[in-house]
């Protein structure tokens, strides 16, 4: 069985790493399993074919993202973040990857990496693992509450439209021409495929979950002193650990985070950030704080997991939630609202807190609760328990083995 995943994006990070994983599970099953992308990091990997490899591959690919997204640009009053047309990408079907596969297995493909039409070629099984809201939408990657995608988009929000026949409806229809109805859709989370099931696209497609992937080989627990004597990290206050991303990505709910901040004691706590903070913002929280900006390497990331005593996802809308995952593989328990895809990462105080959706003190009240009223040994112990039973990848990739050999069977 030979099967080739479809993977934009740069293979460090994002849902580009899921995909990897999973790659890298089904070939210790035994799978014939092989990467083609256009990032231009291959992890030296033979399985991974890349078709950004020359000068000029670069040039054409990033040429091909640009074009993808100027699409949205003419919309002047459109909303900040990424929406995306569908219509640009190399004709994939015409390399020999692909016509040796026996399933082509469709991950994250933005970016300019595949154009939706060349779908309609394929005569062979394809999966797709929906990472966002994307596949289902007429462009949006989250719909933020927008209920169009279900009966056909138009008027869209995110750009500012007021026409019914605006971008939105026309990728919309575009899909509906070229997706083959004889694919599988698979969300990876609970919520997505949900979502997926009340689109007007999908809702007649067999829609799946399988959940998103951690590689816990990776991501595991690490001496917690010794993990903060490793990065400078000297305070006696309990750490509090979060991603930040661009304040333009409401869906991250950064604001939450900061509501949540105003109910806690300043005295008791130490912040620790990775990716991109605004330092300004920081600098005013009035709580002692650590930036340790982007962090690309396993090994840091999983020294700052670690570290933490808590780790705080505020999302207001996640697919899944990679990052409350790979915390929970290095033991440290996860705090997140019980909404979308971290609901099904984390079990209510067995190695975690829901907090109700949106109420960020409820979000405090999990911190307080995992670092003063809880056993936390238990919690630890629950956490990575939790993600080598349920989402390492030898886990998920037998349930997309099973998926594969049931479609060519």
């Amino acid at each position: 069985m030979k099967v080739i995943h479809l993977v934009a994006g740069e293979l460090t990070g994002g849902a580009a790493r899921g995909a990897y994983w999973l790659h890298q599970g089904l070939r210790s099953l035994g799978v014939d399993s092989l990467v083609y992308t256009n990032s231009q990091e291959t992890h030296g990997d033979t399985s991974v074919v890349s078709v950004s490899r020359s000068k000029k591959d670069k040039i054409i690919s990033i040429a091909r993202s640009q074009a993808d997204q100027a699409f949205a640009s003419v919309y002047r009053k459109r909303q900040s973040g990424m929406f995306s047309a569908g219509v640009m990408g190399a004709d994939f079907t015409d390399s020999a990857e692909c016509r040796e596969a026996d399933v082509v297995h469709l991950h994250w493909v933005n970016g300019g990496f595949v154009d939706m039409k060349h779908l309609a070629k394929l005569r062979k099984p394809i999966v797709w693992t929906m990472r966002d809201m994307w596949p289902m939408t007429g462009g949006c990657h989250y719909a933020m509450g927008c209920e169009k995608f279900t009966t056909g988009c138009g008027s869209c929000d995110q750009l500012g439209s007021q026409s019914d026949r605006d971008l939105s409806r026309f990728v919309l229809n575009r899909k509906r021409k070229y997706l083959p109805e004889s694919m599988k859709m698979i969300g990876i989370s609970d919520w997505v495929s949900e979502q997926a099931r009340q689109s007007l696209l999908f809702r007649d497609f067999d829609v799946r979950t399988i959940h998103n992937n951690v590689d816990a080989s990776e991501f595991f627990p690490l001496d917690k002193a010794l993990a903060r004597q490793l990065l400078g990290l000297t305070t006696e206050k309990k750490i509090i650990l979060t991603g930040c991303t661009s304040a333009k990505d409401t869906y991250k709910g950064f604001g939450k985070y900061l509501e949540m901040l105003t109910h806690l004691d300043p005295a008791k706590y130490h912040l620790c950030f990775f990716g991109k903070l605004d330092q300004s913002i920081a600098d005013a929280l009035g709580f002692d704080y650590t930036s340790f900006g982007y962090l690309h390497d396993s090994i840091s990331l999983r020294l700052l997991y670690s570290a933490a005593d808590v780790f705080i996802a505020p999302s207001l809308m996640e697919a899944f939630g990679k990052t409350l995952a790979e915390a929970m593989g290095c033991g440290t328990p996860v705090v997140c609202f019980d909404a979308t895809g971290p609901k099904d990462i984390v079990t209510h105080k067995q190695d975690g807190y829901k907090a109700a959706p949106f109420d960020a003190q409820g979000l405090a009240e999990g911190v307080e609760w995992v670092t003063g009223e809880a056993d936390y040994q238990q919690l630890v112990l629950n956490a990575r328990d939790k993600i080598t039973s349920t989402f390492d990848s030898p886990v998920i990739a037998r349930q997309y083995q099973a998926l594969y050999q049931e479609m060519l069977a």
